[in-house]
C-alpha cells in the first residue's frame, strides 16, 4: 500500500503513544515522538517503507499549525511585545550562533562547521512550544505573547539563513541573494494586505453562502497551503507563507468556523510532523558520541536560556517572564532539520555534523515539555527569597483591604465577576500577571494586584488573612491547584470558590478542600437547557427543580460529601 500503509501504521503509532503519555500526564507530542524513534531507529525502519515521504507531509503539519495560529494571531495583543520580537529575537539570533559556534572552534571544528551548527541551534521550535504552552494552560499570558512575537522574527529569519550559510566560502555573492529575498518579502506581504482586506472577506461569505460545510474546509484549506506555497515558489518559507494566510484569514467574520474546521487536519499532520521527527534519530551515532551529544544538549540549553532570560530582563519585563523564556526557548527547533539537510545538500557540511545537529535538536526538544514545566516551582523559590519586595497595586491601597474578595485571574471571567463587584460597591481586588490585562484593568478601575496569584507571597499582598472569600478564575489546571493548595495552608478556614475545566480537575479540588466548584460547561449546559424548556412551556418551578436536581447529581459524583 506504500505511503498509505505508512500513514496507518503512524497514526496508530501516535495514538498508542499518546495514549501513554496522557496516562503519565505529560504532553501529547513526546508519546508521537517516542512512536517515531520506535517505528524508526528502534525497528531500523522496517514498518515504514518511505520515511522521506513522511518528512514532506511533516511539512504541512507545521504550516497547519502556524496557520492556526495566524488565525488566531492579533496585532493588538502583540503590539505590547513587538519591540522585543523585533529586536530582541535578532540579538538573540546573532548571539546564539556567534557563542555556540565559539564552541565549536573549542572543539576543533572548521570555522563553516561551527556557524553551520550555530545556525541551526539558533532557531527555537514553533511547533513544541506552541504544544508545551497548550497543554500547561499558558496561551494568552504574557510570556506566551513574547515567545510568540520572538517565534514568528525566527521564522523569518530562515529565509536569509539559507541564503546565506551556503555562501560562507564566498559572502559576496550571498549578499545580493539576501537583499533580493527581502525585496520579494516586502512584495508578497503587500500583495496579502490587498489581498486579505479585499478577495478573502468577499471568498469567504460567497462559499458560505452555499451552506456546504465540505467545501467550507476545503476553501480554508486551499487558502492556508496554497499561499503557503506561493510564498514557497518564490523563494520564502513554506511555513511562514501559511502564517501570513491565517492572519489574512483572521480579518475575515468566519475566521472563527474556520479555525474550528482547521484543528483535526492540523493534530493529524502534526502527529506525522513529530513521528517522522522521531524517526530522524541515528542510535548507533548517538551510542558513539554520547559524550558529546549530551555535553552539547547542555551548553546549547544553558547558552539560549541564559539568552532568552537577559534579553527578557533587557526590554524591562520582570516577575515570571524572563524566566520562562529561558525555560521554554532554550531548545532547538524544527527548522534546524531543513537547514541541516540543505547543508547536506550543497555539500557545505557532512553526514556526521547531519547527524550531530539532529540529535541535538531532538534530545532538546524532547526536554522541553519537562523543563518547562519548572517555571512555576523555579519562580515560588525565588519570590519565597523576594518576601520584603514591594508587590505592585493598581487603583487601590492596601488599608482597603478588609471583609473582601480576592479574585485571581482577570480575563474574561475575572472581569465579569469584578464588573459585578463594581456596581453592587462592594469591596474587591483582582490578581492578574498579563501586562495587556493590566493595562485594561488599570483602564477601567479595577483594583487590582500585579503578581503570580499562584505564589503565597502575592496572595498575602492581596490581604488573604483579611478576604471573606477567594474565587479562583483562572483557565490552568495547574495554576488553580497551586493557587488553592497555598491559600488552605495560608488561611484554612478561608471559602474558596473555583473554577474546574475538567472532571478530573474538579475532583482535586474538593480533595483539596476547596468549598464550592463551578465547572463552566456544566453551567453553560444548564443555562441552554433551561431557556429550551422555557420555549416548551415547562413552569419555571419545575425546570429550576430539574436544573437544581442534575447540578447536585453531577457534583455529588466527584464529591460525594456534597449529597
Amino acid at each position: 500500500m506504500g505511503i498509505a500503509a505508512d500513514i496507518a501504521i503512524i497514526i496508530t503509532a501516535g495514538f498508542l503513544g499518546g495514549v501513554v503519555a496522557q496516562r503519565l500526564k505529560q504532553p501529547l507530542i513526546l508519546g508521537y515522538i517516542a512512536a517515531g524513534i520506535i517505528l524508526g531507529p528502534v525497528t531500523g525502519g522496517r514498518l515504514i517503507s518511505d520515511p522521506h515521504d513522511i518528512e514532506l507531509l511533516a511539512e504541512i503539519g507545521v504550516a497547519l499549525l502556524l496557520f492556526a495560529l495566524g488565525i488566531e494571531f492579533s496585532l493588538k495583543e502583540l503590539k505590547v511585545v513587538r519591540k522585543v520580537a523585533l529586536v530582541g529575537a535578532t540579538i538573540q539570533i546573532i548571539l546564539t550562533v556567534a557563542l555556540t559556534a565559539l564552541m565549536g572552534l573549542v572543539l576543533g571544528w572548521p570555522w563553516t562547521d561551527a556557524v553551520w551548527f550555530g545556525a541551526c541551534v539558533s532557531l527555537s521550535s514553533t511547533m513544541v512550544i506552541l504544544k508545551t504552552l497548550q497543554s500547561q494552560g499558558r496561551l494568552g499570558t504574557l510570556s506566551s505573547r513574547v515567545m510568540i512575537g520572538m517565534l514568528l522574527v525566527q521564522d523569518l529569519a530562515v529565509v536569509p539563513l539559507l541564503i546565506l550559510l551556503p555562501e560562507l566560502t564566498d559572502l559576496k555573492a550571498g549578499l545580493p541573494a539576501i537583499g533580493w529575498a527581502v525585496v520579494r518579502s516586502a512584495v508578497f506581504l503587500g500583495l496579502m494586505i490587498v489581498v486579505g482586506t479585499r478577495v478573502v472577506p468577499w471568498l469567504m461569505r460567497q462559499v458560505a453562502r452555499w451552506n456546504s460545510r465540505e467545501l467550507f474546509l476545503l476553501t480554508v484549506a486551499a487558502l492556508g497551503l496554497g499561499i503557503g506555497f506561493a510564498t514557497y515558489k518564490v523563494g520564502l518559507s513554506f511555513a511562514f507563507g501559511a502564517f501570513v494566510a491565517g492572519m489574512v484569514l483572521s480579518e475575515s467574520d468566519h475566521a472563527h468556523q474556520a479555525l474550528n474546521d482547521i484543528i483535526p487536519l492540523r493534530d493529524i499532520f502534526g502527529l506525522l510532523f513529530f513521528a517522522s521527527v522521531g524517526m530522524l534519530l541515528e542510535p548507533q551515532f548517538v551510542r558513539e558520541n554520547v559524550l558529546l551529544v549530551l555535553g552539547l544538549v547542555v551548553m546549547v540549553s544553558l547558552t539560549k536560556g541564559l539568552i532568552f532570560a537577559g534579553i527578557g530582563r533587557a526590554f524591562g519585563y520582570r516577575n515570571v517572564v524572563p524566566l520562562a523564556l529561558g525555560l521554554t526557548m532554550f531548545q532547538a527547533g524544527e527548522f534546524a532539520f531543513v537547514i541541516s539537510k540543505v547543508g547536506v545538500a550543497t555539500g557545505s557540511i557532512d553526514t556526521n555534523l547531519y547527524s550531530l545537529i539532529m540529535a541535538v535538536t531532538l534530545v532538546t526538544m524532547f526536554l522541553t515539555p519537562f523543563v518547562s514545566r519548572a517555571t512555576a516551582p523555579i519562580y515560588g523559590k525565588i519570590l519565597h527569597h523576594r518576601q520584603d519586595d514591594p508587590v505592585q497595586s493598581i487603583n487601590i491601597t492596601h488599608d482597603e483591604l478588609h471583609d473582601h474578595v480576592i479574585i485571581a485571574g482577570a480575563g474574561r471571567m475575572g472581569r465579569a465577576v469584578a464588573g459585578v463587584m463594581q456596581r453592587l460597591d462592594t469591596s474587591f481586588v483582582a490578581v492578574e500577571l498579563d501586562q495587556h490585562r493590566l493595562e485594561s484593568c488599570r483602564a477601567s478601575g479595577v483594583a487590582l494586584i500585579y503578581g503570580d496569584a499562584s505564589h503565597p507571597v502575592v496572595l498575602q499582598a492581596a490581604g488573604l488573612d483579611r478576604a471573606c472569600v477567594l474565587l479562583i478564575t483562572t483557565p490552568s489546571p495547574v495554576v488553580t491547584l497551586a493557587i488553592a493548595r497555598h491559600a488552605r495552608q495560608l488561611r484554612p478556614e478561608m471559602p474558596i470558590v473555583a473554577r474546574a475545566e475538567s472532571t478530573e480537575l474538579l475532583e482535586e479540588l474538593y480533595k483539596l478542600g476547596v468549598h464550592e466548584v463551578i465547572v463552566p460547561q456544566m453551567e453553560a449546559g444548564l443555562g441552554l437547557t433551561r431557556r429550551a424548556l422555557q420555549y416548551l412551556q415547562v413552569p419555571d418551578q419545575q425546570v429550576k427543580q430539574l436544573a437544581d436536581e442534575v447540578r447536585r447529581e453531577f457534583y455529588a459524583a466527584a464529591d460525594p460529601d456534597l449529597e
